[in-house]
């Protein structure tokens, strides 16, 4: 496989804060001339079987995937893992710890945007959370809109739930060392999501990549929904000057709010190592048989 494989290593489902099954996600990445594909629900495996199931059905090259949420100098960061075995114990035990902290932020959220006259927030989030273990400002700014209060999910990130901004709560996820310590003793590569959208200074984003490459991170998104051709090139540069693998994804959550479609992003800038080449040996083929890709127990 080359650098010029339609590869789509980033996308949701309604297992966390997509809005589409990962059967209908597996048929759209197909149509849209995806090769290969991975689901990576947010901190969350649950939907993996039915996605490497989906794959295998439509003819699709799989690997499974998670975005893991990680508290990084008092900011939130996602480390997107791939090719891990969705049994790992550890890994399972992870997400479930991280997780654990989304119906009390909820609650807190509801709480903040009741005192700005936003009132049932959290139930009515809930409607349109398929997962309630995972709850999210995406499940709130859907409501939002639903409601009335703002016309479009854009307009939600401008006046609410960010930081400074009505409804936004912190909360202390994963540590970087624990999230990709969960993704390589599980066999998997671990890969920084979408890099320029931290609002990190060049220190701190030194320090990022320094210690994600320290505890065993192998990869960095390059090509991503949410960065520009400038950032494609800057980013490329940062995968060289780390010695990082390059990713490509969407980040596809809903055909209604995606500014990228699944397998529409440009291929990967040259003299580049694509992540999955890393991961050949994991990548589960259409006519391999079923690889048993289980659901964890007690989710």
């Amino acid at each position: 496989m080359t650098s010029i494989l339609n590869a789509d290593l980033h996308c949701h489902s309604v297992v966390s804060d997509g809005t589409l099954t990962p059967e209908a996600l597996a048929t759209r990445a197909k149509a849209n001339g995806v090769e290969l594909w991975a689901l990576t629900d947010h901190d969350e495996i649950g939907g993996q079987q039915r996605a490497a199931a989906a794959a295998r059905a439509m003819g699709l090259k799989y690997l499974t995937g998670v975005e893991i949420s990680v508290t990084f100098i008092h900011q939130t960061v996602h480390i997107v893992g791939l090719g891990f075995d969705a049994n790992n114990p550890a890994l399972q035990l992870g997400l479930v710890q991280t997780r654990g902290g989304r119906g009390q932020r909820a609650k807190a959220m509801s709480d903040d945007l009741a005192k700005v006259g936003i009132r049932g927030a959290y139930d009515g989030a809930l409607k349109f959370a398929g997962n309630h273990e995972l709850i999210s400002r995406t499940h709130f700014a859907r409501f939002l809109v639903d409601s009335g209060v703002c016309r479009e999910t854009n307009e939600v990130f401008r006046k609410y739930l960010t930081e400074g901004k009505p409804g936004y709560v912190e909360h202390r996820w994963a540590s970087l060392k624990d999230a990709v310590t969960w993704i390589t003793q599980a066999g998997g590569v671990a890969v920084i999501a979408h890099p320029a959208r931290y609002k990190f200074s060049a220190n701190e984003e030194f320090a990022l990549f320094s210690e994600f490459k320290a505890h065993g991170g192998l990869g960095v998104e390059v090509v991503t929904g949410s960065h520009t051709a400038a950032e494609y090139l800057s980013y490329a540069d940062t995968a060289r000057e780390f010695g990082l693998a390059a990713s490509r994804g969407s980040d596809f959550h809903s055909p209604n709010e995606s500014h990228t479609e699944l397998g529409t992003l440009p291929h990967l800038p040259d003299h580049l190592t694509p992540v999955w080449e890393l991961l050949s040996d994991r990548i589960q083929n259409p006519t391999d048989s079923d690889p048993g890709v289980s659901a964890p127990t007690g989710l």
